[in-house]
C-alpha cells in the first residue's frame, strides 16, 4: 500500500465517527424534521459541521484520494442546507405567525388600550382645531417653529397650498414630510418607553400630538384648503397615526401593569406585558416604514385630491381589515 493511501485511511481513521454522527443526525433532520432530534443533539449539530468543514478543508489542502473528497464534500453540503436552511425556515415561519397572528391577536387582546390612545390623539385634534380655529394668535403656542417651518397665520395662501401640491423638487416639502414623519416616530418611541412611568407622560404626548395637528388643520381650513390639508395628511398619516397609537397602548399597558398588577408581583407583571407591549411597537416599526414609503413616493408625485383621499380609504379598511380579522380560526374567534 502507498504512502498516500496509508495518509488517506489514517485520516479517515481519526475522524470517520464524528462524519457518521453527523451523517446520522442529517439523517434525521431530513426525515422528520427538527422535532426527531433531542436537545443534545440540536446543540451538538453545528460543532459536528465546524469538524466536518475543518476536515474537509484539510483534505483538500493535502490531496487526499478523491472519493473521501466527495464523500466530505457532500456531507458538509447537507449538514449546511440542515442548519442554515432550517433556521432561514424556521425566521420565514416566525415572520408569518407573528404578522399572521401575534400581532393582530395582541391588539385585539389589548384593545381598550388601543382605544384609549386613539381616543387621547382625536382629543388632541379636535381641541387644537377649535382652539386655534377661535383665536389664530394660538396656533403658535401648539406648533413650534421647527414644525411649523413658514406654515404660520401670518403666511398667504398661496405659500400654504403650495406645499400640498409641491414635487419636492424644491425641498420645502421633502423636509417638511421628513421633519412630520421622525417627530411621529420619536412620539411613538417616547410612548412606548415612558410607560414605566406610570403612563402618565404617553396621556400627554399623545394629546399634544394631536394638538399639533389640529393646529395646523384650523389653519389651512381657515382658508379654505381643509379637504386638500387632510388629502395630503392621510395617505401615509393613516399607517403613521396607526403606529403611533400602536406605541401609546404599548406605554399604556406598561403603566397599567405598573399601577395595578393584581395578584401578581409588580416586576412579574411587568414582563408579562412588556412582551405583548414588544409586539405592538414591532407592529408599529412595520407601520411606520409603509407610511414612509407613501411619503417619499406616492405623495410628491399624486397632486390629485380625489386619488389622495381614496388611497386614505383604501389604506385605512386595509389595516381595519387585517387588525380586525388576521389570525382568527374559520369559526371567527381567536386561536
Amino acid at each position: 500500500m502507498s504512502a498516500f493511501s496509508l495518509k488517506s485511511a489514517q485520516f479517515r481513521k481519526e475522524r470517520e465517527a464524528s462524519w457518521q454522527e453527523l451523517d446520522g443526525l442529517i439523517g434525521k433532520l431530513e426525515k422528520r424534521g427538527a422535532q426527531a432530534l433531542s436537545a443534545a443533539e440540536l446543540h451538538r449539530l453545528p460543532s459536528l459541521h465546524r469538524s466536518a468543514a475543518s476536515s474537509l478543508s484539510v483534505a483538500r489542502a493535502i490531496s487526499l484520494d478523491r472519493a473521501l473528497l466527495e464523500y466530505l464534500t457532500a456531507l458538509v453540503g447537507r449538514s449546511y442546507i440542515a442548519l442554515y436552511g432550517t433556521r432561514r425556515g424556521a425566521a420565514g415561519r416566525a415572520a408569518r405567525r407573528f404578522f399572521g397572528a401575534d400581532l393582530p391577536r395582541t391588539l385585539r387582546r389589548r384593545l381598550p388600550f388601543f382605544a384609549a390612545a386613539v381616543f387621547l390623539l382625536l382629543a388632541g385634534i379636535a381641541t387644537g382645531f377649535q382652539m386655534t380655529a377661535a383665536d389664530p394668535e394660538r396656533y403658535y403656542s401648539f406648533v413650534g417653529d421647527d414644525m411649523a417651518g413658514g406654515r404660520t397665520p401670518a403666511a398667504s395662501t398661496q405659500e400654504l397650498r403650495a406645499v400640498l401640491y409641491s414635487s419636492g423638487e424644491d425641498g420645502w416639502l421633502g423636509a417638511f414630510a421628513s421633519f412630520l414623519f421622525t417627530h411621529n416616530s420619536q412620539v411613538g418611541i417616547l410612548c412606548f418607553a415612558l410607560g414605566f412611568a406610570a403612563g402618565l407622560p404617553v396621556l400627554y404626548l399623545l394629546f399634544q400630538n394631536g394638538l399639533l395637528l389640529g393646529a395646523m388643520a384650523a389653519l389651512y381650513d381657515s382658508r379654505g384648503l381643509g379637504l386638500e390639508f387632510w388629502a395630503w395628511v392621510l395617505p401615509h398619516g393613516v399607517s403613521e397615526l396607526t403606529a403611533v397609537c400602536l406605541c401609546g397602548a404599548a406605554g399604556l399597558m406598561l403603566g397599567h401593569a405598573l399601577l395595578f398588577p393584581g395578584q401578581s408581583p409588580r416586576l412579574a407583571r411587568l414582563a408579562e406585558r412588556g412582551k405583548e407591549a414588544a409586539v405592538l411597537v414591532v407592529g408599529a416599526v412595520v407601520l411606520l416604514l409603509v407610511a414612509g414609503l407613501i411619503e417619499g413616493i406616492f405623495r410628491q408625485v399624486v397632486h390629485d385630491v380625489v386619488i389622495r383621499w381614496l388611497v386614505a380609504a383604501v389604506t385605512l379598511t386595509a389595516w381595519t381589515l387585517y387588525f380586525a380579522t388576521a389570525g382568527r380560526e374559520p369559526d371567527g374567534v381567536d386561536g
